[in-house]
């Protein structure tokens, strides 16, 4: 995929990537933290399909307002996104915050989506909505500087959860997730620490809640998830699913599909989710 343009939407500018083809787009949302090339592997397996995937705001190319960081606000941006781009037709895959992101998008945008596929969409049973933020994140103590993405590749190839990831995914998420740093000195990391914590923390506040948005979602939904679900609040564990395990009862046309990898699906098996693009969803 290569840069196709930039798009402003409510005061961002979103990066946007594609790989022609042919036939409906595959429209591309990352997770919390990643970036639009992480979905790269996975591209690679629909060769014959359009592609286009994007940076959220505060990640990869796209600017990166100040915190603090709205779950709603991604989705809305999704959905600004795929009325400027024309979209109909298309499958709709989503990572965690992405899947959480063009849920709301397939809401407000119906015409866009004829599918979507959420890969542990991190949207959570509705009683842990509970409008409060959540404790620090961790995230906050990232390290931010990098001299190379050969030194950040070195640093996590062999670290969980990295060490789980297909290789050449791990690549893309070091070579395509830092930018030049202002000083000139090195890079930094494409979502900043700050940002990334943020939106965390603001996970379980009101505006998150899509409960009342899933009629509107006319596409049938395919919810992919971890086995291991993690109701609590508290630290976050981020290898554990977050989604709700009744979600695809939630849709007037979802079907449910546990699979046995970590929160991180389309880093540890691109072809599968690969192969859920390439297979037909629920009628």
């Amino acid at each position: 995929m290569t840069v196709s343009g930039f798009f402003d939407v409510h005061g961002a500018r979103l990066a946007v990537f594609e790989r022609a083809g042919s036939g409906p787009p595959v429209f591309l949302a990352h997770a919390t933290g990643f970036h639009a090339r992480c979905w790269n592997q996975v591209v690679a397996r629909i060769p014959d399909r359009r592609a286009i995937a994007f940076d959220m705001r505060g990640h990869g190319l796209s600017s990166k307002p100040e915190p603090p960081y709205h779950w709603r606000q991604f989705g809305e941006d999704t959905a600004s996104l795929a009325r400027q781009l024309s979209l109909r037709g298309a499958t709709g895959v989503g990572h965690s915050m992405g899947g959480h992101s063009l849920t709301l998008a397939a809401a407000l945008v119906p015409e866009a989506f004829d599918e979507l596929i959420l890969i542990d969409p991190v949207i959570m049973p509705r009683a842990l909505y509970t409008g409060r933020h959540r404790e620090l994140h961790y995230a906050r103590k990232r390290r931010n500087h990098w001299k190379s993405p050969d030194e950040m590749f070195e640093r996590f190839k062999d670290r969980p959860p990295f060490r789980d990831w297909d290789q050449a995914v791990l690549r893309d998420y070091c070579n395509f997730g830092l930018v030049p740093a202002t000083d000139g000195h090195g890079y930094v990391l494409g979502c900043p620490p700050d940002i990334e914590a943020s939106i965390y923390e603001a996970s379980a506040l009101h505006d998150a809640d899509l409960y009342d948005e899933f009629g509107k979602v006319e596409a049938p939904v395919t919810v992919v998830r971890a086995p291991r679900f993690m109701p609590a609040e508290g630290p976050m564990d981020m290898a554990a699913s977050y989604t709700a395990p009744d979600l695809a009862t939630c849709f007037r046309r979802g079907r449910d599909i546990v699979v046995p990898h970590s929160h991180f699906i389309p880093m540890e098996n691109p072809a599968l989710v690969a192969g859920y693009v390439n297979s037909p969803g629920p009628g």
